[in-house]
């Protein structure tokens, strides 16, 4: 649906314009500064800690607390998730618990923004062109709308990431100043650990809307078009495990089995021991075993 068919009011195109604008000028970033700045050892440990960091800040945070609400902190902590999600530059935490739970609602109908029956690209990226990502309802989300610090992240998304970029040029800074054998500089931290770390977190996390949507097992019934993939439950940190997750949305653990390696779930664990979060929801045993005798007669 193009903004010619679904013509907007100008603030609201403005605000259309300014997200595509980010979206496709860090894409750009990303692909043309790589051979603008060079590379060196800093640069590459800068890419892969904030990738891992990064997809951790969707799995965890994003997805797993402000999404389904799969276990309980409190409200310090869950500003700072807020804070830690929107490094991703996915837009605030509000907008994108929106738009998951609707995605669950309506899952593979006509009325899921991303579902790859209308396409593969367009689940994967296409639908994130259409002027509806505005439309969004906020009537299922009052859970953190409530909170004015949960607002003012979800309004002000961008400033997160505009630290990290500051704190990534600082660091590059200082290392091209006093460890210059590196040959690192604040561009080159900043093209790597953040331009080029955005565009694979991206990647990596829409992979559950398309290839997770069309490619792998279904364990379970779900009345959708969900899959689980082994090798994408490891790559996207245990989202791949994507079947699991829509039979049982409300679990912390995605990976269900002890062989599905969840490593958001683990962590999430370790917050538990750490006595950061509680509550940690699992799924049922019934729901267990119904994967395990479906798993036997396929």
């Amino acid at each position: 649906m193009d903004a010619v068919a679904n013509p907007l009011p100008p603030a609201r195109r403005a605000q259309w314009i300014l997200i595509r604008s980010i979206r496709w000028g860090v894409h750009v970033a990303a692909l043309v500064g790589v051979f603008l700045v060079g590379f060196s050892w800093p640069a590459g440990v800068a890419l892969a800690l904030g990738t891992l960091l990064g997809s951790l800040s969707i799995t965890l945070c994003y997805h797993r607390y402000f999404a389904h609400k799969s276990f309980k902190t409190s409200r310090w902590l869950q500003f700072l998730l807020a804070m830690w999600g929107a490094t991703s530059l996915q837009r605030g935490p509000i907008w994108w618990a929106a738009v998951h739970r609707h995605h669950h609602r309506h899952s593979d109908t006509e009325q899921d923004w991303h579902s790859p029956r209308h396409g593969l690209w367009h689940a994967h990226n296409g639908w994130l062109e259409s002027p509806h990502i505005l439309d969004v309802g906020y009537n299922e989300v009052r859970d953190l709308t409530r909170y004015p610090e949960m607002r003012f992240i979800d309004t002000f998304y961008h400033l997160p990431a505009l630290l990290m970029v500051a704190l990534l040029a600082i660091l590059g800074s200082s290392l091209q100043s006093h460890y210059p054998e590196l040959g690192t500089s604040a561009w080159q931290m900043v093209v790597w650990g953040f331009f080029v770390r955005t565009v694979l977190v991206w990647h990596l996390t829409f992979t559950t809307n398309s290839l997770l949507h069309s490619w792998g097992r279904r364990r379970f019934d779900t009345g959708d078009d969900s899959r689980n993939s082994y090798l994408l439950g490891i790559v996207n940190l245990g989202d791949g495990f994507h079947n699991n997750h829509h039979r049982y949305a409300s679990s912390a653990r995605h990976g269900f089995y002890w062989w599905e390696i969840d490593f958001t779930y683990y962590l999430i664990k370790l917050l538990e021991l750490m006595h950061l979060v509680s509550d940690v929801r699992t799924p049922p045993d019934e729901v267990l075993e119904e994967g395990r005798v479906r798993t036997e007669h396929t």
